[in-house]
């Protein structure tokens, strides 16, 4: 077979039909209008009725028994850390390779981050890795479902368990996603996960934790919810969800000097979009799984996502990922690999992921609180830094991962296009060297 030129080489592109509504996200109806403005006329978007039917509507989907909104899933992370009893001199472990609000709020508590290495095949936290870092002041383990890709939750939580460490799962990018047939955000003691605009599961700004420990969600609320804690104000009446022996001295402040109510409107959309999320969630399934069936067998490039016949899936597949071998290409750099997509039409498939975090002068030298010294060892921690060569994978990101369309509709012939456009590339190789 005679290579086709490339588009990068002078070629015709590949992509050529317009994608119409295929890559828009959020699916907005009349439907989210209507509830969005019944809550404005209402004047109700600093209340909790909306929220709190919202809350009571996803554990039901999710399966567990609390269900707390949030103004942001960073908010939800901090609050659930705190819950789990995360304070100053304690550490949490967190995979480097994931969005910076997995674990930064982690050092406002004044705990330190001991960062661990990925999986080159799940992008998500090494199982192998985690055990050999924890500590006597170990408290959390973070694992974070990356692009989608479940986690090893059956092993984590052994290892957790055997250790005495909570799991919070961050599933920020696997709203709805499966892991052996078990929804993920239900396998650890709290799962925290953002709704923003650009997420699989979007309601504008917002985030969500859920848990089925009564004491962590009471936690949760004394934190940032002081209008729930059971004192009456001039704008609410007595609202006393919180019963801790623990925490009904603090009643009517929040604990944590945090606001984390959510504006109803965001509550409202959510209440609507749960309707019809598994229905949408099974169309970017059967798309994404369809662009990466089609490319079966291509060289240099593998489907990011779970081995058939294991019960796992990628939920909404957020920010979906390609698994790059440059050795059956010749040694291709990933970057010129997906400079030559980008020339056949599609814009968006750039090399790597998110960017290390135990790299970052945040995790080694920032002096959040003043106290002198970086805010990793204020508080008697011992030094869990790590610097360049520490975690291999984690920083070899750029030249095994890339990024592939996020389809939201199946619609065969439009996916095609785009998976003859990587195949394309990736059999014609040799002109790019």
């Amino acid at each position: 077979m005679v290579a086709e030129q490339l588009a990068l080489c002078g070629g015709g592109k590949a992509i050529q039909s317009d994608p119409g509504n295929l890559f828009v996200w959020p699916i907005v109806t009349a439907e989210d209008e209507e509830a969005v403005l019944a809550v404005l006329r209402a004047g109700s978007m600093s209340g909790s009725d909306v929220s709190k039917a919202f809350e009571g509507e996803y554990a039901a989907a999710t399966g567990r028994k609390y269900a707390l909104t949030f103004p942001n899933g960073t908010e939800a992370i901090r609050s659930a850390l705190w819950a789990l009893g995360v304070g100053a001199g304690d550490e949490i472990i967190c995979p480097s390779m994931t969005y910076w609000a997995s674990c930064t709020s982690a050092l406002t508590l004044g705990a330190a981050v001991n960062f661990a290495d990925i999986e080159p095949d799940t992008l998500c936290i090494d199982p192998d890795d985690i055990e050999h870092r924890i500590g006597p002041r170990t408290r959390v383990i973070v694992v974070v479902h990356y692009a989608g890709h479940p986690c090893a939750m059956d092993r984590i939580m052994e290892i957790a368990r055997r250790h005495g460490v909570k799991v919070l799962e961050d599933a920020s990018h696997a709203h709805g996603g499966l892991y052996k047939g078990r929804m993920v955000g239900t396998w650890g003691d709290v799962a925290a996960m953002s709704m923003m605009s650009g997420k699989a599961f979007p309601i504008g700004e917002a985030g969500m934790m859920l848990t089925d420990d009564r004491a962590v969600y009471e936690r949760c609320i004394s934190y940032g919810f002081y209008e729930r804690t059971g004192v009456a104000s001039r704008f609410n009446a007595p609202d006393a969800q919180v019963t801790l022996d623990e925490l009904k001295p603090y009643a009517g402040l929040p604990m944590g000097g945090y606001k984390h109510r959510l504006n109803q409107m965001a509550s409202a959309m959510g209440r609507v979009q749960l309707k019809h999320y598994p229905a949408r969630m099974q169309a970017i399934q059967d798309a994404m799984n369809r662009f990466w069936d089609l490319l079966d067998g291509v060289p240099g490039i593998r489907a990011h996502r779970p081995p058939r016949g294991t019960d796992c899936t990628m939920g909404g597949w957020y920010a979906p990922r390609g698994l790059y071998r440059a050795g059956e290409l010749g040694g291709l750099p990933c970057s010129r690999f997906c400079e030559a997509i980008r020339a056949e039409g599609f814009a968006g498939c750039w090399p790597g992921g998110n960017a290390p975090l135990h790299l970052h002068p945040m995790f080694h030298t920032a002096d959040i609180f003043r106290m002198g010294q970086p805010t990793m060892l204020s508080f008697g921690q011992r030094d869990v830094r790590q610097g360049p060569g520490t975690l291999p994978v984690s920083e070899s990101i750029g030249e095994i991962a890339f990024g592939v369309p996020w389809f939201k509709h199946d619609r065969p012939a439009a996916i095609r296009e785009y998976a003859e456009a990587f195949r394309k590339v990736a059999e014609s190789a040799d002109q790019l060297r």
